[in-house]
């Protein structure tokens, strides 16, 4: 196992939003961070934002959906850290909202693409060097959609239940390599993905999530605590907290009839 000083985290869709503000809270707090995007110009100002704060960023170029691209990125990313891979984040990620019938068949394709397969791609990528760091993590971005799938966000939805079951599964399949693998869950954030979305769920609950409490909730769930159970799954703020832990008791009906109503449909 390698075990060097800086420990390491590589972080997709870096440029902006989530990404942007996780890359210089793990900078911040001593991490060798590889941010990736397909945006150079984000990618330029967040090196320069990060070497404010004394932290250090290797930026580079990653289509999510390339999983060539994947594999060369890491490879790279690794030789800088000296083959140490603590955490790898799947943050990159899109939404689209309306009417699933209206949605022509390339958006459903690309948020599938992007959401799913790019997960795939890179944690299936980032396993050799997740297996030789001990205690290595994987921490992948679901999303509160997939608690109840959402009317006019449907494939969106679609998408986290699959992140959903690609963290679960590998959490106990990867478990024999000291590897756990996380899901964050956050509601709506304010971010650029978000803006302009109007839905049923969105006028209910609002869009109240910042940059912030999403990185900083991914900071502390990769933080070594001992619990008395094992945790996979990550609720980000109240409302989220609330909606995952109702779901665990109420009957199927109950929880249909809440999104129903939070979706006005």
């Amino acid at each position: 196992m390698f075990d060097v000083t800086r420990p390491t985290v590589f972080i997709s869709g870096a440029a902006a939003g989530i990404g942007r503000a996780t890359a210089l809270k793990f900078a911040a707090s001593g991490y060798l961070v590889g941010a990736y995007d397909i945006d150079e110009t984000g990618l330029a100002s967040l090196g320069k934002e990060a070497a404010s704060l004394s932290g250090r960023v290797v930026t580079g170029i990653l289509d999510v959906t390339n999983s060539d691209q994947w594999e060369t990125r890491l490879k790279e990313f690794v030789g800088e850290g000296d083959g140490r891979l603590d955490i790898l984040i799947n943050n990159a990620g899109i939404l689209a909202a309306g009417a699933f019938e209206d949605m022509p068949l390339s958006v459903h394709r690309r948020q599938i693409d992007i959401n799913v397969n790019g997960v795939i791609y890179g944690t299936l990528a980032a396993f050799p060097y997740l297996k030789d760091t001990a205690g290595a993590q994987v921490v992948n971005l679901c999303s509160a959609s997939a608690i109840y799938g959402q009317p006019e966000l449907v494939t969106y939805g679609a998408s986290k239940f699959a992140v959903r079951g690609i963290t679960e599964a590998l959490d106990l399949e990867w478990s024999k390599y000291d590897i756990s693998v996380k899901a964050m869950w956050p509601l709506f954030v304010q971010t650029a993905m978000t803006k302009g979305v109007s839905t049923g769920t969105t006028s209910s609950l609002g869009i109240k999530l910042t940059v912030k409490d999403v990185s900083d909730a991914i900071f502390d769930a990769t933080r070594p605590v001992k619990r008395r159970l094992h945790k996979v799954h990550f609720p980000v703020g109240l409302p989220s907290k609330a909606l995952s832990l109702g779901s665990r008791f109420s009957p199927a009906w109950l929880t249909r009839e809440v999104n129903r109503r939070l979706s006005h449909t």
